[in-house]
C-alpha cells in the first residue's frame, strides 16, 4: 500500500504481510539496515506509523519525553488518534474504549506517575522475592498434573502448564477467585484474536465482571492489589476514579500471564532446539538467570510497543519525525542489531554478563519499563527450572517448522506447544 508523497520513504510496509508474520526476525533486520525509521500501516490504521528499528535509537526514543502515548497531549494540534482507528475496525464499542486506552500503559506525564505509584508496590523486588516460594508450588502442583494429562505421552505445554501458572500468580496477587480464572483465560484468547468484533462481547463481560468483584472485595477485604485500589479510591477519589480502578485489574491481569505465558513457552521450545544450550544450562542451573534474559531478547513475545506520539519536530537516527506524528519501537529488530549484539541470531544464554541487569529491550525501557519484569523473570526461572529437572527427556512432538504460531502482528507467540514427556 503507497503511503502520501514524503521524502523520506516512498514505501510502507504492511505489518499483515505473510513473509514478516513467519519470519520477524529477517523481515525488520532487512528494514533495520536500511533505514532508522521505516514507514509502517497497522491493521484497521487510517495513518501511517514510523518504526524506530535500531538498537540505540529505540533507547533513545523511549526515555525522551518529547514523545506521549496519548495524542491528546500534543500542544498545539488535533491529532488523529491511530489507537482509536484501530480498536474501532475490531468491533469494540465507543463506549468501551475508556478501558483499552486509559490504562497506566497510555498515561502520560503526572498521571501515569499517579497510577504507576499505586500498584508499584505489588511488584518491588522485596515483594517478588517473597513470591517466589508460592510461584515454586504452584508450579510443582502443575508439573504433577501433566503425566494424567498427556495423550500418548505428549501434552500441549501451553495449555496445561505456561498459561495456568502465570495466571494463578497474578490472580492471587490481584484477588480474583480461582473458580473466575478460566474466564480470564477465554477472555485473554479472545481479545488478541484478530477477527473483527471477537474483542467486543468479552471486553463487556470482563467489565461486569471486575466491577462485581470490587462490589465483592469492599464488603469482604482481603491481603491484595484489588482491596488496595479499593482502598486509594474510597479515600481519594482523585488518586483512583471508577474507569481507572477497573482499567487497572484489567491491564494487570492481562498483561500479567498473557506476556509471561508465550515467554515460558517461547524458551521451552527454544531449548529444545537448542541442543547445545539446553545441555549447558542441565549442566549449570545456575545460568538460569542469565538465559532468561536471552531467551527474552532473543525470542521475545512481545515485539512492539505502543505508539507514542512526538510533541515537536525532532529527530532520530538522523531522520525528521515532525510533531504529531507516531512512532513505534519495534524491540525484536533492537534486540537482533548487530551494532549492540554479535552474531544476534545466535541463542547463548551466556550472553549476558549476569542475571540482575539487561541489555536487551525485551521488556521495555524508560518511564514504562514493563512494571511486572520481576515477576515475569522470576516466572519463567522458577518454571523452566522445574520443568526441566522434573522431566529429563522432554521433547517437542512436532518437527519444529510444524509449531503453530498465532499470526498477530507485533507479537511472537506460540498457538500450541506439543511435548513429549
Amino acid at each position: 500500500m503507497s503511503a502520501p508523497a514524503d521524502p523520506r520513504t516512498t514505501e510502507t510496509v504492511d505489518l499483515l504481510d505473510p513473509g514478516l508474520l513467519a519470519d520477524p526476525f529477517g523481515g525488520y533486520a532487512r528494514m533495520r539496515e536500511e533505514a532508522p525509521l521505516v514507514r509502517a500501516l497497522f491493521p484497521g490504521a487510517a495513518s501511517p506509523v514510523w518504526l524506530v528499528t535500531r538498537y540505540d535509537d529505540v533507547k533513545r526514543m523511549l526515555s525522551d519525553q518529547r514523545f506521549v502515548n496519548d495524542p491528546a497531549n500534543v500542544p498545539g494540534m488535533d491529532v488523529g488518534d491511530i489507537r482509536r482507528q484501530i480498536i474501532r475496525a475490531r468491533g469494540i464499542p465507543p463506549e468501551y474504549a475508556k478501558y483499552i486506552l486509559g490504562s497506566v500503559l497510555d498515561a502520560d506525564g503526572a498521571d501515569h506517575m499517579r497510577l504507576r505509584r499505586l500498584v508499584s508496590r505489588a511488584f518491588t523486588a522485596r515483594r517478588v522475592a517473597g513470591l517466589r516460594p508460592r510461584v515454586a508450588e504452584i508450579t510443582e502442583s502443575l508439573l504433577d498434573g501433566l503425566p494424567a494429562a498427556a495423550e500418548d505421552g505428549v501434552v500441549d505445554l501451553l495449555e496445561r502448564f505456561t498459561y495456568p501458572l502465570p495466571i494463578t500468580v497474578i490472580c492471587e496477587l490481584v484477588g480474583i477467585p480461582e473458580e473466575d480464572r478460566p474466564r480470564w483465560r477465554s477472555w485473554g484468547r479472545a481479545l488478541v484474536s484478530t477477527e473483527p468484533g471477537a474483542m467486543a462481547e468479552p471486553l463487556r463481560e470482563m467489565v461486569a465482571h471486575i466491577g462485581e468483584l470490587i462490589v465483592r472485595r469492599r464488603a469482604e477485604p482481603e491481603d491484595d492489589l484489588l482491596t488496595g485500589l479499593i482502598r486509594a479510591h474510597d479515600e481519594d477519589g482523585d488518586r483512583l476514579s471508577d474507569v481507572e480502578m477497573v482499567t487497572m485489574v484489567l491491564t494487570i491481569v492481562l498483561a500479567g500471564h498473557e506476556t509471561t505465558a508465550h515467554l515460558i513457552g517461547n524458551g521451552v521450545a527454544a531449548l529444545l532446539t537448542h541442543p547445545g544450550q539446553l545441555a549447558l544450562l542441565r549442566d549449570d542451573p545456575e545460568l538460569m538467570p542469565r538465559a532468561v534474559h536471552e531467551l527474552m531478547r532473543r525470542y521475545g513475545p512481545v515485539q512492539m510497543t505502543r505508539m507514542r506520539y512526538a510533541t515537536e519536530d525532532l529527530t532520530i537516527g538522523g531522520m525528521p519525525v515532525r510533531r504529531g506524528e507516531a512512532v513505534t519501537a519495534v524491540l525484536v529488530s533492537a534486540d537482533h542489531d548487530p551494532r549492540e549484539f554479535p552474531d544476534p541470531d545466535r541463542l547463548d544464554i551466556t550472553r549476558e554478563p549476569d542475571g540482575r541487569r539487561e541489555n536487551h529491550v525485551g521488556f521495555g525501557h524508560g518511564l514504562h519499563y514493563c512494571l511486572g519484569a520481576a515477576l515475569a523473570r522470576q516466572e519463567a526461572e522458577v518454571a523452566l527450572g522445574a520443568l526441566l529437572r522434573r522431566f529429563p527427556d522432554l521433547a517437542l512432538a512436532v518437527d519444529p517448522a510444524d509449531l503453530e504460531r498465532q499470526p498477530l502482528p507485533g507479537a511472537w507467540r506460540l498457538a500450541r506447544l506439543p511435548v513429549r514427556l
